[in-house]
């Protein structure tokens, strides 16, 4: 009897969670926006400009002085601002719902060695913390796993689905690895000394990953009537049509992980956290090495790091000449994805340019991802993927959305955060 209430319960309370707004319909009237500052996402302004899109791809993008018949509905927008949809790199949304309750969390396998895992067919389509991401101009991400030292495979889909078939832009576009860090701290709580130290077993970690992509390689060069799911999974690795998502930080470890990677023969590789990279900028940039930086909004993981590290390491690596992008990971890293818009204005407020900012989370980042014949910046021919704001999208003052937009299908903004905070503004008015 109790294991029917609970289950009972627990459907009831899955039937909440899972509560979502119908996905938006396909477009079938064209739309012109006139008179917004549209921020292209490529490092130009347009001041008094025309957008027009059909069929979810757009049409136009230009000076609205232009003579030009305009399409279907005109959005006036004067005095608002045009930008293309944010792309949230490196994120797990839609894996977890509540940390606390174990069974809507699918963010990790059990398991070391995991590249056969796809985040894809876990990724919930219909979760409420994925809604929430929308009101503020994160329209798309790659869902990442998380856990093991090979995580397994990522994807990135657009965030207005029924489903992950219907959710996904990319599928499989990148298998994560966890590099080993050289430095290790000892288990307090077992009467170790906590104090940072090298870790004796740095080169052994290293040779299992070398050793395991090796039997890998071995494995799709030789017989394979014995099916192994996980070394198959690795093909694209080394025929190039997958990238090596590679989370590191440290100068030894960067550079260590480069080089090893280059010896396997994976030429595609991407570098995630990168504290450190600054001092490796040069290997990056001859290797044609981007970085998806972690959020500013935290101490550094040095003692030897300026106080301002993590504000500024943007503006440092972009002059560099690294390609940058800004993702997520990390405590509440998935209620904190929305905020990715405020982390690029922070690298803005500390020297970064405000054009080269918002291209950390639109141009930058759909070329990391190779999703930038499809989004990251106005363009005609690219899906119409944008939102109206009406200030600056970077500051949570100005990033305020009227209307927003993927594949040219006008989204709902509402979330039931925002319908429980038009509820309860409401309670202490007076009647």
């Amino acid at each position: 009897m109790k294991k029917i209430i609970y289950s009972l319960l627990f459907f009831f309370l899955s039937g909440n969670i899972l509560a979502q707004q119908t996905p938006a319909n396909k477009q079938v009237e064209a739309i012109s926006i006139e008179g917004a500052t549209a921020h292209l996402g490529n490092g130009k302004v347009i001041t008094n400009s025309l957008i027009m899109f059909k069929e979810g791809k757009i049409a136009f993008v230009g000076s609205a002085m232009t003579k030009i018949a305009r399409m279907g509905k005109i959005i006036k927008a004067n005095g608002k601002h045009v930008y293309p949809g944010f792309i949230a790199a490196n994120a797990s949304l839609g894996l977890v719902e509540i940390d606390a309750v174990k069974a809507s969390s699918d963010e990790s396998e059990t398991g070391a060695m995991n590249p056969h895992i796809r985040s894809l067919i876990a990724y919930n389509a219909e979760s409420k913390v994925v809604e929430s991401m929308r009101p503020n101009g994160v329209l798309m991400a790659q869902i990442t796993p998380r856990g093991g030292t090979i995580s397994g495979t990522s994807s990135i889909v657009q965030l207005d689905a029924w489903n992950w078939e219907d959710a996904s832009i990319k599928t499989d576009d990148a298998i994560h690895i966890d590099w080993p860090s050289s430095f290790t701290r000892g288990r307090w709580w077992l009467g170790e000394d906590p104090a940072l130290k090298p870790d004796k077993k740095y080169v052994k970690n290293i040779d299992n990953i070398k050793s395991y992509f090796n039997n890998a390689k071995n494995y799709l060069a030789g017989d394979k009537s014995i099916k192994n799911l996980p070394f198959t999974a690795t093909v694209g690795l080394f025929n190039g049509s997958q990238k090596l998502f590679i989370h590191a930080s440290g100068q030894r470890e960067i550079t260590d992980a480069i080089r090893i990677s280059k010896e396997l023969g994976i030429d595609d590789i991407v570098l995630v956290h990168g504290e450190g990279a600054e001092k490796v900028a040069d290997l990056l940039v001859k290797n044609n090495i981007p970085v998806i930086l972690d959020r500013p909004h935290r101490n550094p993981n040095s003692e030897d790091d300026a106080y301002d590290y993590t504000y500024t390491i943007a503006k440092v690596l972009t002059d560099k000449g690294v390609l940058v992008s800004l993702g997520m990971e990390g405590q509440m890293e998935r209620m904190n994805t929305r905020n990715l818009p405020f982390y690029a204005g922070t690298f803005a407020a500390h020297g970064l340019d405000k054009e080269v900012a918002l291209q950390l989370l639109t141009s930058n980042t759909a070329k990391i991802l190779g999703i930038d014949n499809l989004v990251g910046t106005l363009e005609t021919g690219k899906d119409a993927t944008l939102f109206i704001s009406e200030g600056d999208a970077l500051d949570m003052r100005g990033n305020i959305l009227t209307e927003a937009f993927i594949q040219g299908r006008k989204i709902s903004l509402e979330t039931h955060q925002t319908k429980l905070w038009k509820r309860y503004s409401n309670k202490y008015k007076s009647k």
